[in-house]
């Protein structure tokens, strides 16, 4: 038997290639709403961070997921975001 495939996604924060189920997904929707998606089934354009305080505050130091998304996320997303990263959420 072969193995099962594990896809791959790129942190925007760190750069580095990891397993799917390891990040976070930020998705935009065809109605240009920003979500945080962690199932990682929604539709739309999705952008992915690691599970990672420090990366995070790269991401959004950079601008990469303005660039990604072509929308800028509201402040309120960034607070899920930190929310997620310190397990209070």
């Amino acid at each position: 038997m072969t193995e099962k495939k594990i896809p791959q996604r790129r942190c925007l924060g760190c750069n580095q290639t990891k397993p799917k189920n390891e990040l976070v997904r930020i998705v935009r929707d065809p109605d240009g709403n920003i979500a945080i998606d962690l199932t990682g089934k929604k539709s739309g354009r999705g952008a992915y961070v690691c599970r990672n305080p420090d990366c995070l505050k790269k991401l959004r130091k950079s601008g990469r997921l303005e660039k990604e998304l072509s929308v800028s996320p509201p402040d309120e997303i960034w607070d899920e975001l930190e929310k997620e990263m310190s397990g209070l959420a």
